[in-house]
């Protein structure tokens, strides 16, 4: 696993470019997803993590109102070493700080296993998302110190 992996919190605004060189690959030309379904207005008022290797831009995702991550996306030669764990765990400790009690994300189905490594719990039957099974999952934040 890369020990130099830097996470950075960024707006849409300034880092548009890096995060659709990472999106476009993974969802519009992996996973087929249509572009105006990729890019929609809650972009806008998101909250960015940028995952940088050598300042390399290899990964994303992306937090709503402190409750919701979604859009996460590693770049191929990157998956496997720790890329996306390290993304997550930013992004909870981002909503922990935001005094969040929960996290919500749809999850594609073949992902299920790495978020419940994480701590999060399958809250609904599967269902298809832009032609990918997906489930529900949710994170109870434990404030106590």
């Amino acid at each position: 696993m890369p020990a130099n992996i830097q996470i950075t919190k960024v707006s849409w605004a300034y880092a548009e470019q890096d995060l659709k060189k990472i999106r476009t690959p993974v969802f519009i030309e992996e996973q087929q997803v249509e572009p105006n379904f990729e890019w929609d207005e809650l972009d806008d008022a998101a909250v960015h993590l940028l995952a940088l290797i050598d300042n390399q831009a290899v990964g994303c995702l992306r937090i709503i109102d402190y409750q919701k991550i979604g859009r996460m996306a590693v770049l191929k030669p990157w998956r496997g070493l720790g890329v996306g764990r390290t993304l997550l765990t930013q992004a909870i400790d981002i909503c922990r700080q935001h005094s969040s009690q929960h996290i919500y994300l749809s999850a594609q189905t073949h992902a299920v296993g790495f978020y419940i490594a994480a701590g999060f719990k399958v809250t609904s039957q599967e269902y298809t998302d832009v032609n990918i099974p997906h489930v529900n999952m949710q994170f109870t934040i434990n404030n106590k110190s």
